[in-house]
């Protein structure tokens, strides 16, 4: 595999990562807000660094998730469930960002951050096996 792909597919991993734990710092803190949106954006880097072994990326969120959800969902590379947690989670960060007076419950923020948690260990077990062989 080519190097530039590869460290594209690590780097965007590893944002992803950052983002996971700056969600889990931001509900230990009791910013479910902050903790959703974070939680977002990990499942979005992470589904981006999929694409990237594809060649593939979107100025559009919507794109992203679209060619995740047909090249790699519904071929059966990853769960089904996973659209889902995805579109969840891109519904109540837009809520979050955009709704005035939007309030995120408590456990509305641990469901979200429990799915990035999950998301990104199936990504990086995917990951691991496409790009190093593992």
């Amino acid at each position: 595999m080519e190097g530039s792909i590869k460290d594209l597919a690590s780097y965007r991993l590893q944002t992803a990562k950052d983002d996971l734990k700056r969600a889990e710092f931001a509900y230990e803190m009791n910013d479910y807000k902050l903790a959703l949106n974070r939680s977002y954006y990990a499942i979005f880097h992470a589904l981006r660094a999929v694409n990237s072994l594809d060649v593939y990326d979107s100025s559009k969120h919507k794109g992203v998730i679209t060619h995740f959800n047909k090249e790699h969902v519904k071929t059966g590379e990853f769960p089904k469930d996973i659209s889902k947690m995805i579109a969840n989670a891109m519904n109540f960060r837009q809520k979050s960002d955009y709704e005035d007076f939007y309030i995120i419950s408590q456990s509305d923020a641990e469901e979200q951050v429990a799915n990035a948690r999950y998301v990104l260990d199936l990504i990086e077990k995917y990951l691991s096996e496409r790009i190093d062989g593992k």
